[in-house]
């Protein structure tokens, strides 16, 4: 299994994306491990109680952190409970990390080499069927305004034109999501 290297690699601080992000306190070389991503250990059935108890509190109170990560066909790691500082790495539409799964531990792995004081990012990798439900505030100049894994992103274009050509017209009423302009890297 992976092991970070001997020194924390990063630190958390306010993050210009949202709220809190993860930013590298050294020069991080490309393809390094550089945190795990822990938590506890859930059923597929307890992670959709609690995300959807989220759900409920965000729309009472506007506010609410799902931190709940893919582990397997069975299981998923809930972050958001227990020291796990991996889950204030933000979102980003051009990533310079990645998580992989390696022998049921989540790892994040630097994509590129990352400069000090750069904010670690990856893609959440959302479906694109809820897209709606994630906006994205990346801010990168890839950024397609929505947080949906990028193979996915062709499908999303077609959604979001179809919609503004409905808008256009007249078969739609109210506000018009629309993706950002992004370039490819």
């Amino acid at each position: 299994m992976p092991q970070a290297l001997s020194q924390r690699l990063w630190t958390v601080k306010r993050s210009s994306i949202h709220n809190r992000g993860i930013f590298a306190k050294h020069d991080i070389p490309n393809d390094t491990p550089v945190i795990e991503y822990v938590g506890e250990k859930i059923t597929k059935a307890e992670s959709k109680r609690r995300g959807d108890a989220l759900m409920e509190k965000s729309k009472k109170t506007g506010c609410a952190a799902v931190y709940v990560f893919t582990l397997n066909q069975r299981y998923d790691i809930d972050g958001g409970k227990g020291y796990n500082p991996a889950r204030y790495i933000n979102h980003s539409c051009d990533p310079n990390c990645e998580a992989f799964i390696i022998r049921g531990h989540i790892w994040i792995y630097s994509l590129r080499d990352i400069k000090a004081g750069e904010e670690l990012t990856y893609n959440y990798g959302f479906d694109v069927d809820t897209w709606l439900e994630h906006p994205c505030r990346c801010g990168s100049k890839r950024c397609i305004g929505y947080i949906v894994e990028e193979k996915q992103w062709p499908k999303l274009l077609r959604i979001l034109q179809k919609i503004q050509v409905d808008a256009k017209a007249g078969k739609l009423s109210g506000a018009v999501p629309v993706a950002k302009k992004h370039k490819a890297a």
